[in-house]
């Protein structure tokens, strides 16, 4: 490796924290919300939290995430977003009408973070299905609904769609619902195109998913069009939930995360056996199906995701630096910690 290209590595692995939608820029970053005394310090740069070693995100990404829950509320409606939103640094709290415990399901119990009269502001609103009728029905909730102010994006689950509808937030737009509850949905509310066969429906700043899993998808959605689909992609990688698949739902906004895609014929340049640490060989395949590349290690399959030009990211959002010879042939890559050159076999 020539001694332009190390130092090439070493600048931009300083410099440039690689993640959720590429190269950060200059400005205040945070460590994303752990529960740890790191969540207050202030950094000038991107890089990692030298406490909890997260990546730092610039402060105007971290989103606050009202989840309002009723009593009954279905599970998985919101652990599988609330899961989803953790890794993503977005700072989530729990509502409901009352700070009183409630049942999710009859099994669990959950203590509400604040009551609908002493919520603070957040960006985003989520409701959940699970029992929605009495929330439905309660003017005191859908009035607090209707007064939220500065909303970027309103967001349901299953039945929690019923909450939006009531509160007029669904008027004229497209929606959808809980499979057995598309018909009541659509005719209880007749200004609401009611679409009975995707698993989200995007229109810009509302999203409404369908029954209990699909909320996954959507919450995916939603953070592929604030953070990036790079960002989405590690989240699903992370939490093994291999049934997401890209863009699957009806997107009518004008901010579709899947519009770029990278050429296969691009990608496919770097497949092949390359050198890896301790005398481990590593294979670099494009997979059709994710339209990503991934790096086999002892086994294991990893994404390796492009950034720009010859440069990706692996799963820890730390940069690879591809190299060509003279004739645009790819001969190996370096990492930005690593000064080492690992040739192509």
């Amino acid at each position: 490796m020539n001694r332009f290209a190390i130092l090439t590595a070493l600048f931009f692995g300083i410099l440039f924290s690689y993640g959720q939608s590429g190269i950060h820029e200059s400005g205040v970053y945070v460590c994303p919300p752990c529960g740890l005394s790191c969540d207050t310090d202030v950094h000038d740069g991107p890089g990692r939290c030298s406490f909890c070693n997260m990546v730092l995100m610039k402060k105007e990404d971290v989103k606050t995430i009202a989840f309002y829950l009723q009593d009954g509320v279905e599970v998985l409606d919101f652990a599988g977003p609330m899961e989803v939103l953790s890794y993503a640094g977005f700072e989530v709290f729990t509502v409901s009408e009352k700070k009183e415990p409630i049942k999710s399901q009859g099994i669990l119990s959950v203590i509400p973070d604040y009551s609908i009269d002493t919520a603070p502001e957040a960006d985003i609103l989520a409701f959940f299905g699970g029992n929605t009728s009495p929330t439905v029905k309660n003017p005191k909730v859908i009035e607090w609904v209707k007064n939220q102010e500065n909303i970027e994006y309103y967001f349901s689950v299953c039945t929690g769609a019923f909450i939006l509808a009531e509160a007029g937030i669904l008027d004229g737009k497209t929606a959808t619902t809980f499979h057995s509850a598309l018909d009541d949905l659509q005719n209880s509310y007749p200004k609401i195109n009611v679409n009975k066969n995707v698993r989200f429906v995007d229109n810009g700043n509302v999203i409404t998913t369908a029954g209990i899993s699909a909320g996954i998808d959507g919450t995916l959605h939603l953070v592929a069009k604030l953070h990036g689909l790079k960002a989405a992609k590690r989240i699903a990688y992370n939490m093994e939930y291999d049934n997401w698949r890209l863009g699957d739902g009806l997107i009518l906004s004008d901010d579709n995360p899947y519009s770029e895609k990278i050429a296969s014929s691009f990608l496919k340049h770097f497949e092949g056996a390359y050198e890896y640490r301790d005398d481990v060989q590593i294979e670099v395949k494009y997979d059709e199906t994710k339209r990503d590349l991934y790096a086999k290690i002892n086994g294991i399959a990893y994404p390796v995701y492009h950034e720009y030009e010859d440069v990706f990211s692996d799963i820890n959002q730390e940069p690879i630096f591809f190299k060509r010879d003279n004739s645009n042939q790819i001969v190996g890559y370096s990492l930005a910690e690593d000064s080492t050159f690992y040739k192509k076999l």
